[in-house]
């Protein structure tokens, strides 16, 4: 029977890779994301609903258009570079209202409406785990999501909602090229995104297409015992040491 899955940040990267897998499963889509023109973009399927997830009674209004949700895929996520020192007022507030804020209330609007069986899949980061230089609010941003997919794990176990976490590595998504183009010094795009993939065992950078079939499988009955549990994408990334034998 087809489900309905909610996907905050759906119009771009893991958030678009999980739309279409959903869709590919047959299940009715309800895409939010503040870029209006990048929404228009998703198959006519898709619902898109303009929302900031910054925005809390913005967040709550798209609640109150539908009655159940199955599923609700918490992508939407902005990075910013800097050190606690460098970090303006401003930026912090934003990283933390994006990505933290816009995960815990998207929760508050959406998990009320979500049925026993149903799930929560949170995109946190292998920066939850352990940092590059300067990404002190965004590291700290993806440190705090595991622990409150934790907690809600524990809180909505009785309810039968299982939340869970996956942490990529280095996605090929807009905001990995832009970061590319920031800091690669005038080289190609695609030199620096490979250069960067090279870091990973694997040798290479996800697709937003291969996380979002781990997060198809943690929202699936295949995943119903696992909940509370954050799952590492990053093609080898956090099990290598950096020493060079």
């Amino acid at each position: 029977m087809p489900r309905t899955v909610v996907v905050t940040g759906g119009a771009a990267g893991i958030g678009r890779g999980a739309v279409e897998r959903f869709l590919a499963a047959g299940d009715r889509v309800v895409a939010l994301d503040r870029d209006v023109a990048a929404l228009a973009t998703l198959p006519p399927e898709v619902i898109g609903i303009v929302v900031d997830v910054a925005d809390r009674a913005a967040l709550a209004g798209a609640a109150e258009s539908l009655t159940t949700v199955d599923v609700l895929v918490c992508a939407a996520g902005v990075q910013r570079y800097g050190t606690v020192v460098e970090t303006s007022e401003d930026v912090y507030d934003e990283v933390m209202g994006v990505n933290v804020g816009g995960v815990f209330f998207a929760c508050r609007a959406f998990v009320p409406l979500i049925p026993r069986g149903g799930s929560v899949v949170v995109v946190a980061s292998v920066q939850a785990y352990a940092a590059q230089k300067g990404v002190a609010a965004y590291s700290m941003g993806k440190g705090a999501l595991l622990s409150l997919v934790r907690a809600m794990a524990v809180d909505h176990a009785a309810d039968g909602i299982r939340v869970n976490a996956v942490c990529p590595g280095s996605v090929d998504t807009p905001m990995l090229r832009t970061s590319a183009a920031e800091f690669g010094g005038g080289r190609p795009t695609d030199e620096v995104v490979a250069e960067w993939g090279r870091s990973h065992p694997l040798g290479r950078v996800a697709t937003p297409g291969e996380v979002a079939e781990v997060i198809h499988f943690l929202s699936s009955p295949a995943a119903a015992f696992v909940t509370g549990a954050d799952v590492k994408v990053d093609g080898g990334l956090t099990a290598q040491l950096a020493v060079v034998l």
